[in-house]
């Protein structure tokens, strides 16, 4: 008598390309074989996942056909607010975060009448939420704090190294404010950025905008090897007017920090130490 040949392991880690469609292939690949058990499983990133003896994991490329069909689902599902949270989930770039953001899909899924996002009893659904969180306080600082320098070239140049891939999401801020200049912000942690050429706009709305990764290696490590004349006059200014409006026995450091967190302060002109900046602004 012949054996049945016993049939394969279902794999308990689905590893995806580290991009959102990629994830959202990965979830379709979950969900394709109506055999496969959805408990414990991880969803994870192949830039984060640690190889383990005790896993069984299956490579899910990038499908943007899957992907779509998901995403529509999705929307479906969780509406145009809760697409929202799960991209700025997957923005965090958290290890844990592919599996969190399955954990929570697959609960709306198993659950449709119920409005899961808002229960927070949930401690999947409170990740998420506390993450959304975090990432958004991250976006509003950047698009507070973005700091653009004139170049030779005559593009606006930024640099930004933000503790969550908010480059997407501050982009349209951008976009619409800077419209009639060209510019373009990089993002130093993460080896990209976004370029807006104004040139390219139809007059009745902005430009598309750009993504770039080759950048001037003078421009990301030497800003003022490519700063415009008129630059450093911008700078020596904007410096002593913050000189000349500081009242010193209103000085508060620790409230200060707490709104202006010091990582960000390398690339605010202001905290810099220029020469004669005092003198000018007075002068001014």
């Amino acid at each position: 008598m012949t054996a049945t040949p016993a049939p394969p392991q279902s794999a308990n880690v689905f590893i995806y390309e580290p991009t959102f469609e990629g994830w959202l292939s990965a979830v379709f690949a979950v969900y394709e074989p109506t055999t496969q058990e959805l408990r414990d499983l991880k969803v994870a990133s192949e830039t984060d996942y640690v190889p383990s003896l005790i896993d069984t994991t299956i490579h899910v490329a990038q499908n943007d056909a899957h992907a779509e069909r998901v995403l529509v689902r999705l929307q479906d599902r969780f509406g145009k607010s809760g697409m929202r949270q799960l991209l700025w989930g997957f923005l965090s770039e958290q290890t844990d975060i592919g599996t969190v953001l399955f954990r929570v899909v697959k609960y709306g899924l198993d659950h449709p009448k119920r409005a899961v996002l808002q229960d927070l009893g949930n401690l999947d659904v409170l990740h998420l939420a506390q993450t959304v969180k975090s990432v958004g306080r991250e976006k509003h600082r950047m698009e507070a704090f973005v700091r653009f320098e004139h170049t030779i070239d005559d593009v606006y140049f930024a640099r930004v190294e933000p503790d969550f891939n908010v480059l997407p999401l501050i982009a349209p801020h951008l976009q619409n404010r800077y419209q009639d200049q060209h510019w373009a912000i990089y993002d130093l942690r993460r080896d990209y950025g976004i370029f807006y050429d104004m040139s390219l706009s139809d007059g009745k709305s902005p430009a598309p905008l750009q993504t770039i990764v080759d950048v001037d290696e003078n421009a990301l490590r030497d800003p003022k090897s490519v700063h415009s004349e008129r630059e450093q006059q911008y700078q020596q200014f904007w410096q002593g007017y913050f000189v000349n409006v500081n009242i010193k026995e209103r000085k508060n450091p620790r409230l200060h920090k707490q709104y202006l967190p010091q990582r960000y302060w390398k690339y605010l002109s202001e905290k810099q130490v220029l020469p004669n900046a005092e003198h000018l602004a007075k002068k001014r």
